[in-house]
């Protein structure tokens, strides 16, 4: 097993009181209350944000761990802490976010089961459990069939079925193993589906040319730009030399923007491999 490795970035200070780190979900950024302004959707989109794809046919059981600070026009407003629990091809992602916008407190907790299809080739989500309390609570549970071409939704009780006749649905936290996967071999653009609590939201995902740029605590880094457009447009930023940890992304809103900035990461995973 490979020693657990730690990054962290110094922790801030707003007046008298630290602020911890800890990203705010898709989703993520994103990774998820999408209602709760920019800042909420763009928690959701990433899910979480999250961490990567793992390619490894080993049983044995490994994590990686990321936190990430969220921000809504400049100023700190929450933070998400999110696990990803691999062994061999399957994975459980557990994502939890506080935030407070404007006096409105909202906690985000959500479990994910994913893995990965052979007949496909790709990461798909099994199910999901999520759970938001505050602004816009509710209680949803969603399953996936037929290789997540349908979707089993119960919102608050209430069922509803989706079905994606092209594309495979995934939550927010497959979505963006999903899209690493899709960095790692080379891939230019793409598309992908979400599968929102009411209902399903198509994205087309850019890649642009890499950029360098210096970010506390690790100094220069090469990052991968990942463009979003559809339902939210968001900017995705990946560093290869930090196996492929999303560091930052951008919630494009037309009068308020959100952002959310890794500030630690930890890992006892071997480093990632396009599958």
């Amino acid at each position: 097993m490979m020693t657990p490795t730690v990054l962290c970035k110094p922790v801030a200070v707003m007046g008298d009181k630290p602020i911890t780190a800890g990203l705010y979900a898709i989703g993520r950024i994103f990774l998820s209350v999408p209602a709760l302004t920019p800042v909420l959707g763009l928690v959701l989109l990433l899910g979480v944000l999250p961490n990567t794809s793992f390619a490894s046919d080993s049983p044995e059981e490994c994590s990686r761990t990321s936190n990430y600070s969220i921000y809504l026009s400049g100023i700190y407003t929450g933070s998400m802490n999110r696990t990803e629990t691999w062994r061999g091809n399957t994975a459980v992602v557990t994502s939890k976010s506080e935030a407070s916008i404007l006096g409105i407190g909202t906690q985000y907790r959500q479990r994910t089961e994913l893995s990965w299809s052979s007949t496909t080739d790709e990461w798909l989500t099994d199910n999901f459990h999520q759970k938001v309390t505050g602004f816009r609570s509710r209680d949803m549970q969603v399953t996936f069939e037929n290789n997540g071409h349908e979707s089993w939704v119960d919102l608050d009780g209430e069922v509803e079925t989706y079905v994606s006749e092209d594309i495979p649905l995934r939550d927010v936290d497959t979505l963006l193993i999903q899209i690493r996967e899709y960095l790692l071999r080379g891939r230019k653009q793409f598309a992908l589906i979400r599968q929102a609590s009411d209902d399903i939201e198509a994205y087309q995902f850019y890649v642009q040319d890499t950029l360098t740029t210096s970010i506390e605590p690790w100094g220069e880094l090469t990052l991968i730009p990942v463009e979003q457009t559809g339902a939210e447009d968001v900017t995705y930023y990946f560093a290869p030399s930090m196996d492929y940890q999303l560091i930052k992304a951008r919630y494009h809103g037309i009068i308020l923007r959100g952002l959310i900035e890794l500030d630690s990461y930890t890992s006892s995973c071997e480093p990632i491999l396009a599958h």
